[in-house]
């Protein structure tokens, strides 16, 4: 995963090759549910805290084919709704919240040990922002990206407020974080089955 800045706009563009993986010529696993848990460091508003995940269930290589195709084709927009249409595949969520519910989980074996994981879900925007049309409402995705050791233990990075662009002459995907920086995930904990 390479980070750049954007020339445009002061956000952080996570550019993914291979378009979630399509190309990677690693197998996702089907896998069990599984939780996880982490602190989180927001290096934008310097709050730390603790983050939990629950995945009940891994999305398939065909739902992954029809959401990368769709961005291809039709564009962010419909990428949303499709990823809404989407049955939940777990939740995300802080200590003392509800949390939202989570549309995609891919998980993918390394190479060298260890595993991938990616999670993304539309992102809950509030009654203001939607009416005031402000400039976040360009980023309706969350994003979710970490490694997981052979140990079970891993780091990684969360975009709450995110936009997902395709190029498929590239086979390339960027998702562009609206913060300055993404959050710092870490400590990050696998354990079997969810609570």
């Amino acid at each position: 995963m390479n980070y750049r800045r954007h020339l445009l706009l002061p956000a952080l563009v996570l550019t993914l090759i291979g378009g979630w993986h399509l190309a990677s010529g690693l197998a996702q696993t089907a896998g069990v549910p599984e939780h996880f848990s982490a602190t989180y460091v927001d290096i934008n508003t310097g709050r730390t805290g603790s983050i939990d995940i629950d995945v009940t269930r891994w999305s398939t290589s065909k739902e992954r084919e029809a959401l990368v195709q769709t961005l291809f084709t039709k564009g962010s927009d419909e990428l949303l709704s499709a990823l809404r249409d989407q049955p939940s595949v777990g939740r995300i969520y802080a200590t003392g919240s509800i949390g939202y519910e989570l549309h995609y989980a891919q998980q993918r074996q390394l190479p060298e040990g260890g595993r991938e994981i990616i999670l993304a879900t539309d992102r809950p925007m509030s009654f203001q922002e939607i009416v005031n049309s402000t400039r976040s409402t360009q980023y309706p995705f969350t994003w979710v990206q970490f490694q997981i050791g052979k140990d079970g233990n891993g780091e990684g990075k969360l975009a709450i407020a995110a936009r997902i662009i395709g190029e498929e002459a590239d086979q390339l995907i960027e998702v562009e974080d609206f913060a300055t920086q993404p959050v710092k995930l870490q400590d990050i904990k696998s354990h079997a089955g969810n609570r």
